[in-house]
């Protein structure tokens, strides 16, 4: 497992972007994969996007495809997750998770909750009409 502390959330405008930030610590490698879910009240936790830690196979939510993207800095330790054309649907608890994979493979079959073995803590995202 890894560490991870999420930061960058807040309030925004419909039509906004805002950018989330994801510390890894604790050791990475190859193997990592990392993902962004979000959870609204009352709702279950959704997939937001994925990708493996140095690069490959990148997977969307459709709610966020082509308006989210996942990147990671592998000098600076950081996933990223890059919001534009933000929708008051978009309000949630953003976490950041991940898990290391047998490489560095990603298959969309295995960004289901359960498959990532180490969470944030979440940061607010609040999207104003």
């Amino acid at each position: 497992q890894v560490q991870l502390v999420e930061s960058g959330g807040g309030l925004a405008q419909a039509g906004a972007s805002l950018r989330l930030s994801c510390v890894v610590s604790g050791g990475t490698s190859y193997r990592l994969h990392v993902a962004w879910f979000r959870q609204a009240p009352g709702k279950e936790r959704e997939f937001v996007a994925a990708r493996p830690w140095t690069g490959g196979n990148t997977y969307y939510g459709g709610s966020v495809k082509g308006r989210f993207t996942i990147s990671t800095d592998t000098a600076k330790n950081t996933v990223y997750l890059q919001m534009n054309s933000l929708k008051p649907d978009d309000t949630a608890v953003y976490y950041c998770a991940a898990r290391f994979g047998k490489d560095s493979r990603l298959s969309i079959a295995t960004t289901r909750t359960w498959d990532f073995d180490s969470w944030g803590q979440g940061t607010q995202v609040t999207v104003a009409s």
